[in-house]
């Protein structure tokens, strides 16, 4: 069905679309009281709606803001994407969202999505650290700003909120050594994500500082899904080796390489103490529940949303790397410090 525009109610009302025009603007200045109220009264009744695309880029602005998220499997995601919307809605701004599947292609599609709606920033947890970075880099000189969150991506002139993975793992394993382990198995991240590698650092340091000998047959490649977690774990099972640890890059393989070991009857915490990076409230809905570091997600979209406008109102504004700490939340899945 066509929809109503200002010539209509001109044409309905005998009357120029300049006057509907400043009328359905609010010019108080230039339209009369009651002709501006039957100007309105016609505009509900023929169902007319604002264009609010076109008047923005009449305005040369579209008070649009990209969020781009890698998954929606775990909740830490959609509660960004929450805090994020309700930081922006009070500063006028609208959201659009997309979602690239841990897909590098799939991603690039949505920022070239993204940059043709002529958003006014983009808020990124990028999938993958450098197949899209010229990219990246060619929307930030397009005079689109750019901020990471939770994932970083090294040469790019724009600012990073996320926690200091290095430290959180080293403080993870940490607690798993003083509780007693000592074969600690670790699902390392993916390559390709940046903070994969940091808490394979957090994790060999940790052994390194209570002369805990580095073996490579414990560090396995972890995957992202549960279904990629289990396998990666049945993998290290054939091999025989004693383990009386797990520590897993992230939530999703880690619950994946949990319920596996329940299959094969092990006991957590009682023969294997697991836990991991990025838990949410997933790790609350299995038994026993699942010891994490979790993130300061609404702060670190809150602390997103300003950088991002910040640079809006002055592009020329300096890019900041802010690292935000995490917290522990110790639970079943680890044995108690002896």
């Amino acid at each position: 069905m066509k929809s109503t525009t200002i010539i209509d109610i001109a044409k309905e009302l005998g009357i120029s679309k300049s006057t509907v025009s400043r009328a359905l603007s609010g010019d108080t200045h230039n339209v009369k009281p009651e002709t501006m109220k039957i100007i309105c009264e016609t505009a509900k009744r023929m169902g007319y709606q604002r264009n609010e695309m076109a008047v923005n880029l009449r305005r040369q602005t579209t008070r649009n803001i990209g969020i781009i998220i890698p998954e929606v499997v775990t909740s830490f995601f959609m509660n960004f994407i929450q805090q994020a919307q309700k930081e922006l809605r009070k500063q006028g701004y609208r959201t659009i969202i997309a979602v690239s599947n841990e897909n590098p292609e799939l991603e690039a599609e949505n920022l070239q999505m993204l940059e043709q709606c002529r958003v006014e920033g983009i808020l990124i947890s990028v999938c993958h650290k450098n197949k899209n970075a010229s990219l990246y880099t060619s929307i930030v000189r397009h005079g689109i700003p750019i901020v990471f969150f939770d994932r970083r991506v090294e040469g790019i002139e724009a600012s990073v909120v996320c926690i200091d993975d290095y430290l959180m793992a080293f403080f993870m394993v940490e607690r798993l050594i003083r509780s007693g382990c000592r074969k600690i198995v670790h699902m390392k991240g993916p390559e390709h994500i940046s903070n994969g590698h940091d808490r394979y650092r957090g994790y060999r340091d940790a052994l390194e500082k209570f002369a805990i000998p580095y073996d490579k047959r414990y560090v396995i490649k972890g995957g992202l899904s549960a279904e990629e977690g289990g396998a990666a774990i049945e993998e290290f099972l054939s091999q025989g080796l004693e383990f009386d640890g797990l520590f897993g890059f992230t939530e999703t393989s880690t619950l994946g390489a949990k319920s596996l070991l329940q299959k094969k009857h092990y006991r957590i915490p009682e023969d294997v103490s697991l836990c991991c990076i990025s838990g949410t409230t997933l790790c609350t809905l299995v038994h026993p529940m699942v010891t994490a570091v979790e993130q300061p997600v609404n702060e670190m979209a809150t602390l997103s949303c300003q950088l991002l406008l910040s640079q809006i109102a002055d592009p020329n504004v300096a890019r900041e790397s802010v690292i935000l700490r995490g917290h522990i939340e110790e639970r079943e899945s680890t044995l108690t410090k002896q």
